[in-house]
């Protein structure tokens, strides 16, 4: 899952929830409960994750991929 990655990354570089949410210009809950699961992210919710994170739009559908296909 894509969001399953994206919460890799955070985890991985040390991002906050709450760092996210101001630099993509998304609630806390709207992430939280993407991340949980809950909901599904619009495309432009994603969009703006990844410009926050400073990641090429693909970036994430690539490590996705890549989870499944291991």
């Amino acid at each position: 899952m894509i969001v399953k990655a994206i919460e890799k990354f955070m985890e991985e570089n040390d991002i906050k929830q709450v760092s996210l949410c101001e630099k993509a210009g998304l609630t806390e809950h709207c992430i939280s409960l993407a991340l949980k699961g809950k909901r599904k992210l619009s495309i432009d919710e994603y969009v703006k994750i990844c410009t926050a994170l400073n990641v090429p739009y693909e970036y994430f559908f690539i490590k996705s991929r890549r989870k499944v296909n291991s």
